[in-house]
């Protein structure tokens, strides 16, 4: 998935972001000057053995135990870096966009990412962040939205 070609097709506005090249969702948004709390990450889960991305704001943690009880599942855990390669080939490894629904996964996201009017995320890449309006972000993906961060 090109996400800016995915926008476009989505009809939305968007911005992108070229930045230094960063490892992290924390470190991007210092390079971009963004506040954490604007500035989405995405980490992939395995929830009772099926991927699911879970969106957080880049400053807090996902909390297993949370997303396990919104979504009734039994277990929780990290997927492991393998897993990432075959089901994001065209991302860069850590650079996923917060678009399960383009890979078929579902997407839950935290809360707090849907305060403010503005998300910042990944562009599939280490050095291109995508900036849009979050009503937009939701609309076109239909997030679950639970907390699920700490």
């Amino acid at each position: 998935m090109n996400v800016e070609l995915h926008l476009r097709n989505c009809g939305v506005e968007f911005e992108v972001l070229p930045h230094r090249t960063e490892y992290t969702a924390a470190h991007t948004a210092q390079a971009l000057h963004v506040p954490g709390g604007h500035f989405a990450k995405t980490v992939v889960l395995k929830v009772d053995d099926r991927p699911v991305l879970a969106v957080i704001p880049s400053h807090r943690m996902v909390n297993m135990q949370l997303v396990g009880r919104e979504l009734k599942a039994a277990a929780v855990q990290l997927a492991r870096e393998e897993e990432l390669l075959e089901l994001f080939p065209d991302c860069e490894l850590g650079a996923i966009p917060p678009f399960g629904s383009e890979y078929e996964m579902e997407t839950i996201v935290d809360e707090e990412l849907t305060w403010d009017d503005h998300i910042i995320f990944e562009g599939n890449t280490h050095h291109r962040a995508i900036g849009m309006d979050s009503r937009d972000y939701v609309r076109i993906e239909h997030p679950h939205i639970a907390h699920i961060a700490c």
